[in-house]
């Protein structure tokens, strides 16, 4: 069961879910520049500057969030998202280094 801001514990997190959640390529790129970041920086949703809406940018961390990709951290007035690289590295083996080596698509 989900903690109670949605974070699937490792064991929780489905592969068919993940994938679905990197299908999208918004969303992949997303993770993509995560893995260009030191383990453990945290952004802000709107420091991506997804080319779409406030609304559908917080659906696509929504979705990465219930997938277990993104841990979402409460920062009070503001929230930073930080991807989950040791847990989805344990539950996943391979599939972030997969991400990683796909070349970026303009």
């Amino acid at each position: 069961m989900p903690d109670e801001e949605g974070h699937p514990l490792p064991s929780e997190m489905d592969l068919r879910t993940v994938l679905h959640a990197l299908a999208d390529p918004l969303r992949f790129g997303v993770i993509a520049g995560f893995l260009s970041e030191p383990d453990g920086t945290e952004r802000t949703c709107a420091s991506f500057q997804l080319p779409v809406s406030k609304s559908t940018t917080s659906h696509h961390f929504k979705v990465m969030r219930e997938a277990g990709l993104l841990r979402m951290v409460d920062h009070g007035n503001s929230r930073t998202a930080v991807l989950r690289r040791k847990e989805l590295d344990a539950r996943f083996p391979g599939l972030l280094g997969l991400v990683g080596a796909e070349p970026a698509q303009d």
